[in-house]
């Protein structure tokens, strides 16, 4: 797919409020030239939902109704500025949950049209491939690995606006799996970050799991039957009471998970020859991930781009990258902008192409 903008990167020194509600943390940030990071304020919703074992929709977007007026003014106090001399407004508009979307939406839009301001939707996604940017920046192409709760997708990325799907996830995103098999054993929610506490506690080699898919030569992922093959061990095998077992268990859940992502990541960058790789998304904040990334690339000779752990998690400044980029190429949203809760990652370009 041929993008709309594979241009160098350069910026208009522009200051922008940007907005993020597409989950359960309430997001704001000012952010300058769409790399410096002036305030990045994240309200999590984590505590509320960990009775629920997991983010409830209605809940996340009345707590989004909550929170937003506050976040928003706490970011503009952090950064030392005013909205009057804010110059542009960014806000994720999907994908997302419905409702969690509309509160960050309507709120972009309510500023813009008030103070007279360009607004620009971002797609989420696209925000985690660029956060990196914030703290330097990264040639086009480069392959990207976007895990996270409701991802696990492999990217070639020729510029902003220029996303070619190489492999996805068959059923269970990465950072599900991580939580539902959190859930069987017994951790708390989320589960994701109990499992990366407990496993270098474990042997990654003491229990015999699969790597679905490793090496059916393509760059699709499958973690369901992983998790599957947990419950069957957890059936024979109780870990309550067990601290040893439970170690044992966690640290050779991550490593499966782990070798099935980097090999099929090495696979994708010696397949197009790329030597850039940008990790992105919540699960990329996972000790054991970030550390087989490091032994991959190495190896590979890949230079190789993770955030630091703030900013793989959901956050408003990483909208303000693409968000940016497209407010200076003159491209902006009217008061139609909507909410969307499904939104391939590849169909971007011809919503730019619909702004332009």
């Amino acid at each position: 797919m041929k993008g709309v903008f594979c241009t160098p990167l350069v910026f208009k020194y522009m200051l922008l409020l940007t907005i993020e509600s597409s989950c359960d943390e309430t997001a704001a940030a000012v952010v300058k030239d769409g790399r410096i990071i002036l305030s990045n304020i994240i309200a999590s919703q984590v505590s509320i939902h960990a009775e629920y074992g997991g983010v409830v929709p209605e809940i996340a977007s009345r707590k989004h109704l909550e929170a937003i007026t506050f976040i928003i003014e706490e970011a503009l106090q952090k950064a030392s500025v005013t909205l009057a001399e804010i110059e542009g407004i960014a806000v994720t508009h999907g994908p997302g949950l419905a409702g969690a979307l509309l509160v960050g939406v309507s709120t972009a839009k309510a500023i813009a049209y008030a103070r007279n301001l360009p607004l620009i939707g971002v797609h989420h996604i696209e925000g985690h491939l660029f956060a990196s940017f914030l703290e330097r920046p990264v040639s086009f192409p480069f392959i990207a690995l976007v895990v996270s709760g409701g991802h696990t997708h492999l990217y070639k990325v020729g510029g902003f606006g220029e996303y070619e799907i190489l492999g996805q996830t068959l059923d269970d995103a990465a950072g599900e799996a991580f939580d539902k098999v959190a859930k069987l054993m017994g951790l708390p929610y989320p589960g994701g970050a109990e499992i990366d506490r407990l496993a270098p506690l474990g042997d990654p080699r003491s229990i015999k799991l699969p790597r679905p898919l490793l090496r059916d030569g393509s760059f699709n992922f499958s973690f369901s039957g992983l998790k599957t093959s947990v419950l069957t061990y957890l059936q024979k095998n109780p870990v309550a009471g067990n601290d040893s077992m439970l170690h044992n268990l966690c640290a050779s859940f991550q490593e499966a998970v782990s070798e099935v992502l980097v090999t099929k990541t090495a696979a994708a960058l010696r397949k197009t020859g790329i030597k850039r790789l940008v990790v992105a998304g919540g699960v990329a904040c996972n000790s054991g991930l970030r550390r087989e990334m490091n032994r991959m690339a190495l190896k590979e000779g890949v230079e190789l781009n993770i955030p630091s752990p703030l900013l793989c998690a959901d956050n408003a400044a990483m909208i303000a990258v693409p968000g940016n980029y497209y407010l200076e190429k003159g491209l902006k949203e009217g008061l139609e902008l909507d909410a969307r809760a499904s939104w391939p990652l590849d169909t971007v370009s011809a919503t730019l192409k619909r702004l332009g």
